[in-house]
């Protein structure tokens, strides 16, 4: 049986560039890929370590609404994606073991094709299924 990888773990910022600096220093690197996502309301830095990305997430104030109905607005580490091959076939696998989906979910995500889960349903952890696009970083 193969592990489960994770794909990232999410953190909600305030201030992205501030954030950029600071995981510069931290991690000795700056970020792989910088992109913005206006129809969600967010900027995204994500750094790539040996073993994890870390995903930075900024809300823009304009379009973020369900983007803040998903993530919440608090800052901090926000959410744990699990890489899947399937996004579909995993949502079926974990809805039958009693974790219910979010709706609006599946939909493309800023690795690819991806669902959240209900936190109450998860034990207050905020799960995301990741099905990354051919062309993201395995």
């Amino acid at each position: 049986m193969t592990k489960t990888h994770i794909d990232h773990i999410g953190i909600i910022v305030d201030d992205l560039e501030a954030s950029i600096k600071m995981f510069s220093g931290l991690l000795g690197d700056g970020p792989s890929t910088t992109k913005e996502m206006p129809d969600m309301g967010l900027k995204i830095a994500e750094f790539e370590t040996a073993n994890i990305t870390i995903e930075l997430l900024q809300y823009t104030g304009s379009n973020d609404g369900f983007a803040k109905e998903i993530m919440g607005e608090k800052s901090g580490v926000n959410h744990i994606s699990l890489r899947v091959e399937e996004v579909s076939e995993a949502i079926s696998k974990i809805e039958a073991a009693g974790i219910e989906t979010m709706a609006g979910f599946p939909r493309g995500g800023a690795h690819g094709q991806v669902a959240f889960f209900k936190p109450e349903t998860t034990g207050n952890v905020l799960i995301e299924v990741c099905q990354p696009d051919s062309h993201s970083t395995e």
